[in-house]
């Protein structure tokens, strides 16, 4: 059980350092400035300010679960307001960073953990990375999409909890099996941020296509809305799916 939470915790704070990573460096080459940098969930106190660059300060949560970019010098503004007066291509290049970064770094994983486990040549083992990426991406969209349908059920999405036994599965694996399982974790996160749910990236850039469609900005009080709504089905699905792991668990 300590193995699968270290080994989950490892897993998921580097798969999720990876994907702001995206964000803060999209936002930096597009000259956004980035305010705080944080590992940790986003609501949890601040414990620790680990070092400042420019204008980013790089924190320490006390829950480490997760992380966030901030773009707003004021954290209980919250980032919507400074966030949506930037130009669209410029938060839409910021939204999807994440997304692209989780992808590469699940190739590169893929990459090392063939090479490490079963011995293969450099062309072998990249042709092999993009093939499992093409599978896990075509199996994720069809859950997704049956779910999303009414035609599919929850039983295929794993919460903390599930993913926490996989980690701790993989780690007693050895080291290629616990890099095979963080670049399909990543390669998981990339996909599903990319969906058009609210407070997902996804959501982000569809509310950017609504507004170029519209040719005027989302007001801050619609986007706070959405966002919340959005943060509140995705806690709610989150306890659904952990409920489900821990049946399986102990079943």
């Amino acid at each position: 059980m300590i193995l699968s939470i270290l080994a989950f915790l490892f897993v998921f704070t580097i798969v999720v350092l990876v994907h702001e990573s995206g964000h803060f460096i999209a936002a930096r080459k597009t000259g956004v400035k980035a305010y705080e940098f944080s590992i940790g969930f986003p609501f949890s106190p601040k414990i620790a300010t680990l070092f400042r660059h420019g204008e980013t300060e790089f924190t320490l949560r006390l829950l480490p679960l997760g992380g966030f970019v901030s773009f707003s010098k004021d954290a209980e503004e919250g980032t919507a307001h400074q966030f949506l007066s930037e130009k669209r291509w410029k938060r839409f290049i910021i939204a999807s960073a994440g997304s692209v970064f989780n992808i590469a770094f699940a190739f590169i994983a893929l990459l090392a953990a063939y090479l490490l486990g079963r011995d293969m040549g450099l062309i072998d083992g990249a042709a092999a990375s993009l093939k499992a990426i093409e599978t896990a991406t075509a199996g994720t969209v069809k859950l997704l999409f049956g779910l999303f349908s009414g035609r599919g059920s929850l039983e295929g999405l794993s919460g903390p909890i599930g993913i926490a036994a996989l980690a701790g599965k993989a780690a007693h694996g050895g080291l290629a099996g616990l890099v095979y399982f963080t670049g399909m974790l990543s390669l998981s996160l990339g996909i599903l941020n990319l969906l058009p749910l609210p407070a997902l990236d996804g959501g982000h850039i569809l509310i950017i296509l609504i507004e170029s469609i519209k040719r005027r900005p989302l007001s801050i009080g619609a986007y706070k809305a959405i966002s919340a709504a959005g943060i509140s089905f995705l806690l709610v699905l989150t306890l659904i799916v952990s409920y489900k792991d821990i049946l399986r668990i102990f079943a």
